[in-house]
């Protein structure tokens, strides 16, 4: 073991994972997991899964039994599609949740196998932008939910109808299952609806931030690799090895990081594809929001509004961006490799380089969303200019 603090280095690197996941019950059991651990671990998944369902389908059922007005419908159907995002996305991560514990155990075997100080220093680096990543998306989160549901609820006028007043919720919920409009139902919904915000919110930037961490760490690994490359013919002073041992070593390594790069993108790419896909929509139903209250909504709306569309490109951006260092990261090694002094090989040996090329610029190390949608920064282009175009056909259709 090179690395005496690989478990203070592991706990860095994964804290704000820890604290985002732990709460909502997806954190990965252990052998030291107790069972009581485990039960309140799985009583926490059913009360997420049951508040997140019941606010949907209460909201859902007033949209169908207590409103007609088109418009009012319309009103709502960006926060349901969030709720279904949502609640998908959660049920993915109490299923991948061994994947989860394997892709933490991968990390932690890297960390206790650093040979060197500038090699830890690589990956710190890495920790370092990833946890800005999270931390801006985890900004954007929950101030959304902060003003979506505590703030615009709280400063919003009350609604008067006969001799009742009371506050609007988030997610109305029909007449049919309890009246809000009596207190202090009104203000217990609005708690409840707060607090499964947050929850949701989590949820949202728990998946961004598995993400985010495992691809970074895959870069912080091929760049080591890279680093490993200046010696491969000359070798190391405080090593004694041979040219054949050094590149076996390296052909070992960059297999183990191509490996955890495929088992990333078949763990994660039902995720991204419903974050992709629902923050498509509900950017292009946000901008619709904000085109349509121009003219009655106040200046609190239209800002309120402004934040969520701007939090939802940022979630996609994010798993764009991670995607495309990594795509830029797996050609660097092609690069490198050939740059080396590959001529100063004996015999036959630098052959072996060239499959080393083909391997690192292949495309199949991309990430995607679904198999189908590469994540990469011309995809994010044309993820926003598809939610113009689905507003444009939106405003057509109920002008």
């Amino acid at each position: 073991m090179y690395n005496q603090n690989y478990k203070e280095d592991m706990i860095y690197a994964t804290k704000l994972n820890r604290w985002l996941l732990k709460p909502i019950g997806i954190w990965p059991k252990t052998v030291e997991t107790s069972l009581i651990e485990i039960i309140l671990s799985r009583m926490i998944n059913l009360f997420c899964i049951l508040f997140i369902s019941f606010f949907f389908f209460a909201a859902v059922l007033y949209l169908i039994v207590d409103v007609q007005d088109v418009q009012v419908r319309l009103s709502k159907v960006g926060s349901l599609t969030f709720c279904v995002m949502t609640l998908t996305k959660y049920s993915l991560l109490i299923i991948h949740e061994k994947d989860i514990r394997y892709c933490l155990n991968y990390m932690e075997n890297d960390w206790k196998n650093v040979k060197r100080i500038e090699e830890r220093q690589i990956m710190i680096e890495y920790v370092d932008f990833s946890r800005r990543l999270i931390l801006v998306s985890a900004a954007f989160a929950f101030g959304g939910v902060i003003i979506y549901r505590v703030t615009i609820p709280l400063f919003s006028p009350k609604i008067l109808v006969g001799n009742l007043s009371f506050k609007p919720l988030a997610y109305p919920i029909s007449k049919v299952i309890m009246d809000t409009r009596q207190s202090p139902t009104n203000e217990i919904m609005i708690c409840l609806q707060c607090f499964v915000g947050l929850v949701m919110s989590a949820i949202t930037v728990g998946c961004c931030s598995m993400l985010t961490v495992s691809t970074m760490h895959a870069c912080s690994q091929l760049k080591i690799l890279m680093s490993y490359l200046n010696y491969l013919i000359t070798g190391r002073s405080d090593e004694n090895n041979n040219v054949e041992e050094r590149l076996s070593y390296w052909v070992q390594r960059h297999v183990r990081i191509l490996s955890f790069i495929s088992f990333i993108k078949q763990f994660l790419q039902n995720i991204s594809l419903i974050e992709v896909l629902g923050c498509t929509l509900n950017m292009c139903m946000l901008e619709y929001y904000l085109i349509m209250g121009l003219k009655n909504d106040s200046l609190f709306h239209m800002i309120t509004y402004t934040i969520l569309i701007i939090s939802f490109a940022y979630n996609v951006f994010i798993f764009c961006y991670v995607g495309e260092i990594l795509s830029n990261e797996c050609r660097k090694v092609a690069d490198v490799t050939y740059m080396i002094d590959w001529y100063r090989f004996e015999g036959r040996k630098g052959l072996i380089l060239i499959l080393i090329i083909a391997v690192s610029s292949s495309s199949s190390h991309r990430l995607t969303a679904g198999k189908f949608i590469e994540l990469s920064i011309s995809s994010f282009g044309v993820l926003v200019k598809t939610s113009f175009a689905y507003l444009n056909m939106l405003r057509t259709l109920t002008s």
